[in-house]
């Protein structure tokens, strides 16, 4: 019972809190940054409304362009944010300056996708609004659409997909749905689980930022109603689930960190692309001596610039 009388519903800590008569306590503190110009790497950056009706939005980024022919297009990166599809956004100050750096080093045109959250709107809502972003992108091949940096700017022809955490999981299921077009994903520390515990998830003891009993709560909170942790959509390996060969993209990068809960989960999804008769290109990068999205929360250290370096060489093709 907390102090002022409201009876706590759902309780998953140390994130999110939900109390009978509706209230939603997201225990996780986040600000709201606005978009600028970056001094540090001269990124400058803008929100636009995608879907009044559902109030999806983006922020859109691009590097300084004055290093850049006039003529020369971009390759365009589309970002879901992570946060457990029940916390998290474009405009955190975590995110805005992840982008920031990633923009400079990759030289992009970055959309990052702010869609609904749960549990006031449960999946598929965050799947919905990430697929609607995804076709405002495409909406401006060969110069249409309303946005100038995508119509003038963005390379149409090299679409990327990335995310961290559910971020990550959101790339796997728009990349299972697209079918084709997209030339590369990347899903760092992807948020993949399932039933049966594997490798790292036995019998932790070094106390990982996430733990088994708290992620097994997390999927049937923000999706009730779902078939349990063997839903395909958060276990791409489960029996009787599509199968990777109908992954709409030519190549994937999974990105994992040695003492991440999710870590195995990652290898596995890496190992199961790899047997597929998908027919791309899959490598897999591992950050040793590091936890779940450890480059949001230290940025600036030598293992997130390697990270940061890694994603930038994978989209431009080094």
């Amino acid at each position: 019972m907390d102090p002022s009388g409201g009876e706590i519903a759902v309780e998953i800590l140390p994130f999110i809190r939900t109390y009978r008569d509706g209230r939603v306590e997201r225990l996780v503190p986040t600000d709201v940054v606005s978009p600028s110009l970056d001094p540090t790497t001269g990124v400058t950056s803008k929100d636009v409304m995608i879907d009044r009706e559902t109030n999806v939005s983006a922020r859109l980024y691009h590097p300084d362009l004055a290093s850049f022919d006039p003529s020369q297009k971009l390759p365009i990166l589309v970002y879901f944010h992570g946060g457990g599809f029940c916390f998290g956004s474009p405009f955190w100050t975590l995110y805005h300056n992840y982008l920031n750096s990633l923009v400079a080093k990759a030289k992009v045109v970055a959309v990052s996708v702010d869609y609904r959250l749960a549990p006031e709107n449960p999946i598929p809502a965050a799947y919905e609004d990430s697929w609607q972003a995804l076709q405002w992108v495409v909406s401006h091949s060969e110069g249409a659409g309303s946005e100038p940096w995508l119509a003038e700017r963005g390379d149409l022809s090299r679409v990327f997909l990335a995310g961290d955490s559910a971020g990550a999981n959101i790339v796997h299921n728009m990349a299972m749905r697209a079918k084709a077009r997209i030339e590369g994903v990347v899903l760092v520390h992807p948020f993949f689980w399932g039933s049966e515990r594997m490798g790292c998830e036995k019998d932790r003891d070094d106390k990982p930022l996430l733990d088994p009993v708290t992620t097994d709560l997390v999927w049937p909170f923000v999706c009730p109603g779902a078939v349990g942790s063997d839903d395909p959509r958060l276990n791409p390996m489960a029996k009787g689930g599509p199968s990777l060969a109908g992954l709409g993209c030519g190549r994937v990068l999974v990105v994992v960190a040695e003492k991440d809960l999710l870590r195995d989960r990652g290898r596995a999804y890496y190992e199961a692309l790899k047997g597929s008769r998908w027919g791309g290109m899959v490598e897999i990068f591992e950050t040793k001596g590091e936890d779940h999205v450890f480059h949001l929360f230290e940025s600036g250290c030598d293992k997130a610039l390697e990270l940061f370096q890694r994603l930038a060489g994978f989209i431009r093709r080094e």
